[in-house]
């Protein structure tokens, strides 16, 4: 069995006080790879020097191996695995950087992907052309509710799949999760093509990013399934966080006011157990500082280094869902339909608020 050396870029702050400003996915991140025999955590960074000596305190790395300058510590300790836990905006120049030094053999970075469909792009580029593994955290693929839709979905249990809906969360951000699972539902076929609309009139602002307070879009896969995500006041347009229509029945995933997981079908439902898992996290959760669905996510990425295999949080089938997300912001842009592939670089939402085509009301301090 390997063993693999393992840093953190971007320890963020106090675990125990989560913010959409500062979430610290780093001790989640570390925590997946401590209880993973085959990582050893050796080094940290992070801008701010008290963070990095709390978490170093927390994980016991040594004081000469807690950075502020991510660089330095890739070239002084050479890590196989780096987890990258910064903001979006970031995410390129340090996935980039880590890349190319030569020092670094996979790439962990957390979700959403990037910060401009460019962004995402040159990443993964980058990353393949080096020999680089590079995943994102979307580790809610293994989740017991996702896995088993998976499961009856893959077995026949509501036919040939015709349709992904999703009610929950928001586009960009809580989308790196939905879409993507909308994707793996739909066995990670790319999008043709994607329409949408939004409303942003008050001022919400997440890891640095713009997010809409409303947004309905919809979207086909190549193969003529369909997605439709409806969230904030249209979110009750679904009766479930997500819902999966077959040609003979359908499957639901938390249903509103029911139970986690239930298929419908001939007139029936049945409820589905899934061990008392959620859409977040597990019952051997607490006392954690993140939900065992991260350590299942590390072991995604340590068997794929290990193995060679694709791992289902790969970058390359990440950017089916980067795509859909920045093409359905830049059909609000330009009020049409968006054929695939997308033809701009930058992100169109975050373009019309700094050009004043969205005014929203700044949120309160």
């Amino acid at each position: 069995m390997s063993e693999y050396t393992v840093a953190v870029i971007g320890t963020g702050p106090d675990p125990a006080n989560p913010t959409v400003q500062g979430f610290a996915m780093g001790y989640r991140h570390a925590e997946a790879y401590r209880n993973d025999d085959r990582c050893r955590l050796v080094a940290c960074a992070d801008v701010v020097p008290e963070n990095g000596r709390a978490f170093a305190e927390e994980f016991d790395v040594a004081a000469d191996h807690v950075y502020e300058d991510y660089q330095r510590l890739v070239a002084e300790v050479s890590p196989d695995i780096v987890s990258v836990c910064v903001p979006p905006a970031i995410h390129e120049d340090i996935v980039v950087g880590c890349a190319t030094s030569g020092a670094v053999g996979a790439i962990h970075c957390e979700k959403p992907m990037a910060h401009t469909w460019a962004s995402a792009q040159r990443m993964v580029q980058t990353c393949w052309r080096r020999g680089v593994q590079l995943t994102f955290n979307r580790q809610r693929r293994f989740g017991k509710p996702f896995t088993e839709a998976k499961r009856l979905l893959d077995e026949g249990a509501v036919g040939p799949l015709r349709r992904v809906e999703v009610g929950w969360g928001d586009f960009y951000d809580t989308g790196a999760h939905t879409v993507d699972l909308a994707g793996m539902f739909n066995d990670e076929h790319p999008a043709e093509w994607v329409i949408a609309q939004l409303d942003y009139r008050e001022e919400d602002l997440r890891f640095g990013a713009h997010q809409e307070n409303q947004m309905w879009a919809q979207w086909r896969y190549e193969n003529g399934v369909h997605g439709v995500l409806s969230t904030g006041e249209g979110s009750s347009l679904v009766d479930a966080a997500l819902a999966l229509h077959g040609a003979d029945g359908t499957i639901r995933i938390d249903v509103r006011d029911g139970p986690m997981l239930d298929v419908r079908r001939d007139g029936t439902r049945e409820t589905v157990d899934v061990d008392g898992e959620t859409m977040h996290g597990t019952p051997a959760d607490e006392g954690r500082f993140g939900s065992q669905l991260q350590d299942r996510s590390v072991g995604s990425v340590v068997h794929a280094l290990d193995t060679g295999e694709e791992s289902p949080l790969s970058g390359r089938i990440g950017l089916n869902t980067a795509e859909i997300l920045f093409g359905g912001y830049e059909s609000v842009r330009r009020r049409a339909r968006v054929d695939l592939p997308l033809d701009v670089d930058d992100n169109p939402f975050e373009a019309m608020v700094a050009d004043g085509d969205l005014t929203p009301e700044p949120a309160d301090d």
